[in-house]
């Protein structure tokens, strides 16, 4: 599938003299980004918003980026095609890249049904602890029964083209680094899981 090239022409990358490190420093945390993938309805947006607010209480700077947000703006020009999702994922990690700059933890609610789009974020950070890699697993028949927003029935009658799950792919991370099955889990459980992921890699300073 075709991808945007990676810069615009005669554009340079301004280095600012205020460093990620004195970032962090000022925040008394480190930063990092929380990808997390799985199906529509397997509890993402709600884990990822329960993570952020469980991490604010503990006075962490925190932001949630949230599939259906995004489109609202920055990804608003995009469709559902493969190629249209590839892109809609290159943007998002280079905004949480921006925010990783920053100092700040970054909670990613998206499909991100492929797994060389997961790869292609991941690939942008300089070092491998800034990534953690969430995968909410859930049974297909799970996500059609708690589907608020009837997304999956109109898919199922032909009305959603290119709906994962339905009628285009999603492929699980062969490696994550959390596996919550949010069918046996409760959102507190996974959020638990996710923290104490966190607490391994000697988050706070």
């Amino acid at each position: 599938m075709a991808i945007r090239d990676s810069k615009s022409p005669n554009t340079y990358w301004y280095q600012s003299g205020v460093t990620r490190e004195d970032r962090e420093n000022m925040n008394r945390h480190r930063g990092i980004i929380v990808w997390f993938t799985g199906l529509s309805a397997s509890g993402k947006s709600t884990i990822a918003h329960a993570v952020e607010k469980e991490l604010h209480d503990k006075g962490v700077r925190t932001i949630v980026l949230d599939g259906d947000n995004v489109r609202y703006g920055l990804c608003g020009d995009l469709g559902f095609t493969d190629c249209d999702r590839s892109e809609n994922l290159r943007r998002i990690g280079h905004v949480a890249k921006l925010f990783l700059e920053a100092g700040v933890v970054v909670l990613t609610a998206f499909i991100s049904p492929f797994e060389e789009d997961r790869s292609r974020a991941r690939r942008m950070l300089d070092r491998p602890e800034d990534w953690l890699e969430v995968y909410c697993s859930c049974p297909i028949e799970v996500c059609v029964s708690r589907d608020q927003k009837g997304l999956y029935r109109r898919a199922l009658n032909g009305e959603i083209p290119y709906f994962t799950g339905v009628n285009s792919p999603y492929e699980p991370p062969q490696n994550p680094d959390v596996t919550v099955d949010t069918s046996k889990l409760s959102v507190s459980e996974s959020v638990k899981r996710i923290i104490e992921a966190f607490e391994k890699r000697a988050f706070f300073f």
